[in-house]
């Protein structure tokens, strides 16, 4: 084994929202801070544009890092993004801060699982604000009817107006009664002098920008904090969390450029490596043993139940050519007058992209692709996020009979949504299809989403030591220095994309590292 550097204060694994956050406020104070990434640097250029841009198309999704969809996927193996700014490089930009009522129980979605945030939207209000300042977030304050208290704090910009397919969608869910807003949006709209502005083009959602006009991770934010000290090794696959006496003693990599093994220590090591990834690591590691409720680690597995609506329209104002993920409706989050069945929270709608041509034919069957042109440019949709219920036999596993290429147990995924959850998603439906055709569609295509996107909850926070393998400030119960930031902490999903949340709890986590953490509960 090669030695690393082993006078790290803090090591952080993973380089997405997780591990660039609660990297920020530590390496501002000085700290001696390693991100290690398993993945590298995506390029940007024209390729982006192309079909094979499309984030599941890419080498950084199709490469090593795979799991066995054991139920509830749409492959039997699927793959988890690894590059520099981890999922932010392909996401559309959504950047929603969870409601305050997200952060208190509903019985509708619990239920007997034990879920419970310890924390409140009050302890995260700053760190949403100063997130949305990092990313320079676009929306207007007030627009959106469910929007929690901003502390009459605007947005750091102001979203150019809609696109006219956008516009017909807004226009058509206001003589619904709906009240249609804009989406707040990571995107860069400045003009300024060395950085190219958004130019709208329909490539974005599952995309790396072509230009550098979304603010993803990779973008701004890690850039800065290398200028800062932050010493950033891509290509590092974690394979080993050795514990020695309640703590990490030892963390052990494979260096994927020099395909050797390396070792590095630190005061603090913080996994950031994603829902899926962190747990795989703790219970591969044999750490789940070690924490009072290691049998949680792995389970309660969230994925909002998405779906898209699919309107097919005689015409779009702009020929699907131009951006128009721009419209939310939260009409329906807290549930609604016309939704009898399920009662509760449901979630969020949100306007979808019309799909590139290239994409949809690289998808489509060989014979089938070539004809596909005149029907896609007709497409526009809605996304429907309903929030899902946290159980136990949701989960991710090891399987030790089986080994990824780089020696570890194989992870395995389970993942069935509950009649409950179905419910919801299909009264989202039903809402998103009567905008649609309001807006003119001449029919509606309801598509499920199986992908594991938005996954969360696999090794949650709360304040039951025996239930909750994290604590209030992410501590990883049973060891002493770790913390687990990603994703993975969410005890229930929330109606809304959960980036911004990831982000700020992270944000809070680091300044609590950096005045000192109060005394384990």
């Amino acid at each position: 084994m090669s030695p690393g550097r082993r006078d790290w204060d803090v090591i952080v694994i993973g380089s997405g929202f997780g591990g660039a956050f609660v990297a920020d406020p530590l390496v501002r104070a000085g700290a001696r801070v390693l991100m290690l990434e398993r993945g590298g640097h995506v390029t940007r250029g024209p390729h982006n544009w192309a079909a094979q841009g499309s984030m599941d198309l890419t080498p950084y999704a199709t490469g090593e890092a795979a799991f066995r969809a054991e139920a509830g996927g749409q492959n039997p193996v699927m793959h988890v993004t690894g590059c520099v700014g981890g999922q932010s490089v392909f996401y559309g930009g959504v950047s929603f801060r969870m409601r305050e009522r997200d952060f208190e129980p509903d019985p509708e979605i619990v239920g007997d699982s034990g879920a419970l945030w310890p924390i409140g939207y009050a302890d995260l209000e700053t760190y949403y604000a100063d997130v949305e300042k990092r990313l320079d977030v676009a929306g207007i304050a007030g627009a959106d009817p469910t929007e929690p208290d901003r502390r009459g704090e605007p947005y750091p910009q102001a979203p150019p107006p809609f696109s006219p397919t956008a516009k017909r969608v807004a226009d058509a869910g206001r003589e619904l009664g709906l009240k249609p807003f804009p989406l707040p949006l990571a995107i860069h709209y400045r003009k300024e002098e060395g950085r190219e502005g958004c130019i709208a083009c329909p490539t974005c959602d599952t995309f790396a920008c072509a230009i550098g006009a979304k603010n993803d991770l990779a973008t701004g934010v890690i850039p800065d904090l290398v200028r800062r000290g932050l010493e950033l090794r891509p290509h590092m696959a974690v394979v080993g969390l050795h514990e020695k006496g309640g703590r990490i003693a030892e963390v052990e990599c494979i260096d994927r450029t020099r395909a050797v093994r390396v070792s590095f220590t630190a005061a603090t090591v913080i996994l950031a490596g994603g829902a899926i990834a962190s747990p795989h690591l703790l219970l591969a590691t044999g750490l789940a043993g070690k924490n009072p409720a290691g049998d949680a680690v792995g389970r309660y597995l969230c994925r909002h139940v998405n779906g898209i609506a699919l309107g097919c329209f005689a015409s779009l104002p702009d020929g699907g050519k131009q951006f128009h993920k721009q419209v939310g409706f939260h009409d329906f989050y807290y549930g609604h007058e016309r939704i009898g069945t399920p009662r509760g929270r449901l979630g969020s709608v949100q306007s979808l992209q019309t799909p590139p041509l290239a994409l949809v034919q690289a998808n489509a069957p060989r014979l089938v692709a070539p004809f596909l042109g005149p029907g896609v440019r007709r497409l526009t949709g809605l996304l429907v996020m309903a929030e899902d219920q946290p159980r136990p036999e949701n989960r991710v596993r090891i399987d030790a009979g089986a080994r990824d290429q780089f020696g570890l147990p194989l992870p395995v995924v389970r993942q069935i949504y509950t009649e409950r959850d179905e419910q919801a998603r299909r009264a989202l439906f039903r809402e998103a299809g009567r905008v649609l055709k309001r807006a003119g569609a001449m029919f509606v295509y309801n598509h499920k989403i199986r992908t594991f996107s938005h996954v969360c909850g696999t090794v949650r926070m709360g304040d039951d030591p025996k239930r909750n393998p994290l604590d209030r400030f992410c501590r990883f119960r049973g060891v002493d220095n770790l913390h687990v930031v990603d994703a993975s902490f969410f005890p229930t999903a929330g109606g809304v994309n959960p980036s911004l949340t990831i982000a700020a709890n992270a944000l809070r986590v680091g300044q609590a590292l950096v005045h000192g953490l109060p005394a384990r509960a």
